[in-house]
């Protein structure tokens, strides 16, 4: 989502590389190339205008210490910048309650149905909640089925009415979660093309006679500014807790969720990063911001992973690639662990450096997946353990087992090895980054 802004940043801050100090004419034409990168990703104009200003000021004013150098103070001035942009502190969900009620609001098309599956999905896995679906979207064809379809696939209940009374539906909803010990309640609500009095007057019904503890807006990323107005719009009407960015894993160039919370002080709760029902991540503003300058989100990818393999399980592993024993054993399992977190270009998006590696443009068919397994599966267990000694006729061996070409497993050798020195350093908290 945000590689446009990131490699524009990218290029002003080179601008300024090897300067003895900060002065005005020589940051003058970084704070040019980033605000023609903001402006033409879509970013409101006074907030580009605010966020230049503070910088300049910032940069200006401040004392270089002996530890930084003025090109590595500029990037942590624009850093700070932006968590601030992206709202500063990570606002968390509401979960406390028992039963906490959510309302999910929002346009026809913004993938709100999907985003509450996503939702309910997210609170089982993360906060152990027992999650009851309300489908209150009673007018869009099908969308009542389509929520029992995403609720069926993730063993998640669904409680549907048929009346075109929606406060009806919603209050034996509420007798049923009650019944059934359903402690997080989601209501999906119906949605429109645009806003207008009969939608709105629907959904403060809801809000006035439920009380709901969240009412979250999803908005689909690809708007651009017009999500302000969007939003706006809702607010007006409800009180609006938070905000869901939809669909960020598509082409849009990020500046919706640069402008969101500064214009109208509602935080971002959640993104969409991918269509699966697992593609739902919290938001954190300063993880947010190392994204965008391509230092990586390395606690998102931890966070994904802790679901899949025991703490034991990822102790072991860390302790063997800080030690650089990392086999193509450990390899295959890691493999299998990965498949299970979804395409894996989004996981190497979030590596430090990932643009600067050309990692954020990887495309990477699941058929070299089952390839690179086929491959190692050919090995005995002793060669998986000690690649090393992979030699001209072990190698041909294997690539015959395998179906591949001896060149494919020549070539899997030596990204394991360089992979396997990434990781270290990595690991070993060596991996040199912007400052």
């Amino acid at each position: 989502m945000f590689d446009y802004i990131g490699d524009r940043l990218s290029n002003a801050i080179k601008n300024i590389k090897g300067m003895g100090k900060i002065t005005e004419e020589n940051i003058s034409d970084a704070l040019r190339e980033i605000r023609m990168a903001l402006l033409e990703a879509d970013v409101n104009y006074q907030v580009v205008k605010e966020f230049i200003a503070n910088i300049k000021e910032k940069a200006l004013g401040a004392e270089v210490s002996k530890s930084l150098k003025p090109d590595e103070l500029f990037i942590k001035l624009v850093k700070d910048e932006l968590v601030e942009l992206l709202g500063g502190d990570y606002v968390p969900l509401e979960t406390s309650k028992n039963p906490t009620l959510l309302m999910l609001v929002g346009l026809q098309g913004s993938g709100k149905t999907t985003t509450a599956g996503k939702l309910a999905n997210f609170l089982r896995k993360k906060h152990a909640k027992s999650p009851l679906l309300v489908a209150c979207d009673i007018y869009r064809p099908a969308a009542i089925e389509q929520l029992k379809t995403i609720g069926n696939s993730l063993n998640i209940p669904v409680f549907s009415k048929d009346s075109t009374k929606v406060l009806e539906i919603v209050k034996e909803a509420l007798l049923f979660a009650k019944e059934n010990k359903n402690d997080y309640i989601i209501i999906d609500t119906a949605g429109r093309l645009q806003i207008d009095e009969q939608l709105m007057q629907e959904l403060k019904d809801i809000e006035n006679e439920v009380k709901p503890d969240e009412v979250i807006l999803v908005i689909d990323a690809m708007m651009g500014q017009d999500a302000i107005n969007v939003i706006t719009g809702f607010n007006d009407s409800l009180n609006l807790t938070g905000t869901i960015l939809t669909k960020l894993d598509g082409n849009t160039k990020g500046g919706v969720a640069l402008s969101i919370r500064h214009l109208t002080h509602i935080p971002i709760k959640f993104v969409g990063d991918s269509e699966k029902l697992d593609g739902l991540s919290e938001f954190y503003p300063e993880r947010m911001a190392d994204r965008i300058l391509d230092m990586g989100d390395i606690l998102a990818i931890a966070s994904k992973v802790e679901d899949m393999m025991s703490e034991e399980e990822a102790y072991d592993t860390a302790r063997k690639m800080k030690k650089g024993e990392f086999n193509l054993e450990d390899f295959l399992n890691t493999l299998k662990q990965i498949k299970k977190l979804g395409p894996l270009e989004n996981i190497l998006k979030m590596l430090p450096q990932a643009r600067k590696m050309g990692l954020n443009n990887v495309n990477i068919d699941p058929k070299d997946m089952a390839h690179i397994e086929a491959i190692i599966l050919s090995m005995t267990p002793y060669e998986r353990k000690h690649p090393e000694i992979l030699k001209a006729t072990r190698k041909q061996r294997i690539a015959k087992g395998s179906g591949r070409s001896v060149e494919e497993v020549n070539r899997l050798l030596k990204q394991f090895e360089e992979m396997k020195k990434m990781m270290k350093m990595m690991a070993s908290g060596n991996m040199k980054m912007p400052f």
